[in-house]
């Protein structure tokens, strides 16, 4: 079994920034990701026969030459890149961790001193009618099928959702051909207590806000049709969707029941809520979480030094609060760094590198806040968008009104695990990925709880399907 310094998982910004910044500091690194080249969502590059350089993403000029410079370590003593990999899970001996990483037709157990999680994030889901229909898609999967595939999965789309990637991926749409037939967006104006903040954040992000400015120029100029204060309530249509349904909200962003929802032709359905941490694996692991709306939902906890509940496991990026590209990379070289401090000691990383680090990341900090504050989903809202014979959990086809009534028949059920276990919401191959934040709200809200009190469902391994020859092969010697 090969033993590293330091094993990453997710290879976006905080990842392969941690990597090459421990690279650098004479580590052994390896990375698994899921995708066939670095780069994440954000910086999704197009397979190497379509485009072998890779691209980079407006409002962020360091992007480009950072997956460049992660291609090019390939091959490197030192590190290894395993992509197109899916880790499913982290064991614990007296040796110290091991990642059972898949690849191909291959299970591996990789020795790793430290561990640092920058598994990124999901988009967030939202159950609705009509919401498994084919052409309702969220706005990272539309993203990826532009930036990846060049596929336009519908002609006539209704965007819907309050965060700022739905305003891209609408320009991502009209490049490539296609019409918008509304934007519906929850929420109608910022509050003017988070202007100020807003101001003082503008410093260091000004290519990203040019960014947004010039695709809402380009949305302007194809007069697509922006509705504020309207939200989708349900997508109808014969295999496939051809109608939506557009509602009215009132100024506490709750549907108004005095105007009638508005029917819009429309062949797709983009959701852009916002995201979701990938928290999965640090479930498994062991690590502690933390309910953090704003920033996500489940967030792994975490210390200024990025360590999580575990020792030898750090964070960085999303999972440590979804935050974007730029706090992801400053918290992918500050966790660099202290694993390095770990493995060698405080002598191994300079002072000043640490404080640089911890200034980047503060400067990151103040900038996402104000994103997380003014993109907040509107949580109650969406969580009762499901109808009673909607269905929330898709694996195991459980309805909102199974939730229900397995929280009325069962007075002591109180938390988010045993709901799973009375009806089987968050059993199937996804493990709750799309149906756990509708499921723990209604559960809060039938017992008048908080979501830190009916809490997280537990990850176990293996955290993705495998098979029986695939678990099985971890046994075999090497």
């Amino acid at each position: 079994m090969s033993t590293y310094d330091l094993g990453i998982v997710g290879a976006g910004p905080a990842g392969m920034t941690a990597a090459l910044t421990a690279l650098a500091l004479g580590l052994s690194v390896v990375v698994v990701d899921e995708q066939q080249r670095p780069g994440g969502q954000i910086f999704r590059q197009p397979p190497a026969s379509r485009s072998p350089i890779p691209k980079g993403v407006a409002g962020y000029p360091w992007g480009q030459s950072l997956v460049a410079d992660a291609e090019a370590s390939s091959g490197r003593d030192g590190i290894r890149w395993c992509l197109g990999a899916t880790a499913l899970g982290v064991l614990e001996d007296d040796a110290g961790l091991e990642l059972i990483v898949r690849q191909a037709a291959r299970t591996e157990r990789v020795g790793v001193r430290r561990l640092l999680v920058a598994t990124g994030a999901m988009d967030l889901p939202v159950a609705f009618p009509g919401w498994t229909l084919p052409g309702v898609v969220t706005a990272g999967g539309m993203q990826t099928m532009l930036k990846a595939q060049q596929v336009l999965m519908a002609r006539n789309v209704v965007l819907t959702g309050g965060h700022p990637l739905l305003l891209l991926v609408a320009g991502l749409i009209l490049d490539a051909g296609g019409d918008i037939a509304e934007i519906a967006l929850p929420r109608s104006r910022a509050s003017l207590r988070d202007l100020p903040r807003a101001v003082g954040a503008l410093p260091g992000h000004l290519g990203v806000l040019a960014n947004a400015a010039a695709t809402a120029a380009k949305l302007a100029r194809s007069r697509v049709p922006v509705r504020r204060g309207a939200i989708v309530t349900a997508a109808r249509g014969d295999g496939r969707v051809e109608e939506v349904d557009v509602a009215a909200l009132r100024a506490d962003n709750t549907i108004d029941p005095e105007q009638a929802p508005r029917t819009v032709p429309a062949d797709g359905v983009v959701l852009g809520y916002g995201f979701q941490p990938a928290t999965d694996l640090a479930r498994q692991a062991g690590c502690g979480l933390r309910w953090d709306s704003p920033a996500g939902g489940w967030v792994i906890a975490h210390d200024d030094d990025l360590r999580t509940t575990v020792p030898n496991i750090f964070v960085a990026g999303e999972p440590a609060g979804v935050a974007g590209a730029d706090q992801a990379r400053a918290e992918g070289r500050l966790a660099a760094l202290m694993v390095a401090a770990s493995v060698r000691g405080d002598d191994g990383v300079a002072d000043n590198d640490v404080e640089s680090a911890r200034r980047d990341v503060r400067r990151a900090r103040r900038f996402a806040s104000v994103v997380q504050r003014l993109f907040e989903p509107p949580r109650e809202t969406l969580t009762d968008l499901a109808r009673g014979d909607t269905t929330v959990c898709r694996c195991e086809a459980v309805t909102r009104d199974d939730v229900e009534v397995a929280i009325e028949a069962n007075p002591f059920l109180s938390s988010t695990n045993a709901l799973k276990l009375e009806c089987r919401t968050g059993m199937g191959p996804c493990q709750g990925r799309y149906c756990e934040l509708t499921t723990a709200g209604l559960l809060a809200r039938g017992r008048d709880m908080s979501m830190e009190q009916v809490g997280p469902l537990n990850a176990q391994f293996p955290i993705r399907p495998a098979t029986v020859g695939e678990i099985g092969r971890m046994a075999e010697p090497e």
